[in-house]
């Protein structure tokens, strides 16, 4: 008999089909899965360990310590004003492939926050070089920014004031808010184009608050931009602030800080952290962003370890 005859006439054809309401459908099943656990080759250079900057040595350690995946950080394999080139992202992806590591995360650097359209144009075509850049080397999201002031002396100046800058004189977060709405939405059909989801991360600027960072992601309102939610970056509150974006959430960095942190030190409670995450149905990657004075060869295995509790 014909599959087609059978269904038609045979005893399933008979039997009534139950109508599923609201209230009779079962509910999605909760994540069971343990979270995957990268580590970026920020935890091991920091900005500061030449001999932990270069990425195959920073797989290769990777590997060794057992994490899932990896996530480079831009600036550690470009130098100023280049675009690091074809051959040598090639070569970090089959050497990722042979270890058995995802490359699962891209983090960038870019800034929007400046009334000269010349200056975010170049931010604009930067960005798209960093999606490009990602695609070739296979991965699916990359970090973003809103950018800071540059009101700040340096690094060290935005950090004793606690991430909070002063806009540029004759300006406001109202301007800025336009500038990175308008940039990110001339970046977004690359992101679509090449597949790679784009996370804004709460890192100073606009993303000092949950709700700078939900404005522009919700004001786009594309599935090309979420949010790369970092825990390290919410100085007061963090679990409520922390909670505020977790749906959104594509990748989550995870801060430790062994031996004492370099700008400051936050006692983070993370298996509270995994279940604000899988509350909101998270289960992408968490990725390790070491940011201690301890040696990183000795801290991140600690940090693995802290991080594959909380989030099994």
């Amino acid at each position: 008999m014909k599959r087609r005859h059978f269904l038609a006439s045979g005893s399933l054809a008979a039997l009534p089909l139950p109508l599923l309401s609201e209230e009779t459908a079962p509910a999605a099943a909760s994540p069971s899965r343990p979270n995957r656990i990268g580590v970026s080759s920020y935890s091991f250079w920091g900005f500061q360990r030449e001999n932990l900057k270069d990425i195959p040595t920073c797989l290769d350690h990777a590997a060794r310590m057992g994490f899932d995946g990896f996530e480079i950080l831009q600036r550690q394999i470009a130098a100023a004003n280049e675009i690091p080139d074809n051959v040598t992202l090639q070569k970090y992806k089959r050497h990722a492939f042979l270890l058995g590591l995802d490359l699962m995360g891209y983090s960038t650097h870019q800034g929007f926050l400046s009334p000269d359209q010349a200056k975010r144009d170049a931010q604009i075509k930067h960005t798209i070089d960093c999606i490009e850049q990602a695609y070739a080397l296979g991965i699916p999201t990359m970090r973003v920014n809103s950018g800071t002031w540059g009101t700040s002396k340096d690094f060290d100046d935005l950090m004793a004031k606690r991430g909070i800058e002063q806009p540029l004189e004759g300006y406001t977060e109202e301007d800025a808010y336009g500038w990175v709405i308008e940039s990110y939405r001339k970046i977004l059909p690359v992101a679509e184009k090449c597949g790679v989801v784009l996370g804004l991360e709460n890192h100073w600027g606009l993303g000092v608050t949950p709700e700078g960072v939900k404005r522009v992601v919700d004001t786009i309102n594309s599935p090309w931009l979420k949010v790369t939610l970092d825990t390290g970056n919410f100085l007061e509150d963090p679990y409520e602030r922390l909670t505020k974006l977790a749906k959104d959430t594509v990748l989550i960095q995870t801060k430790t800080y062994f031996g004492g942190g370099v700008w400051y030190t936050l006692e983070l409670d993370y298996p509270r952290i995994a279940k604000i995450m899988k509350d909101a149905g998270f289960t992408g990657y968490v990725s390790l962003e070491f940011e201690g004075k301890e040696d990183p060869l000795t801290a991140i295995p600690k940090s693995l370890d802290l991080l594959r509790k909380a989030f099994a």
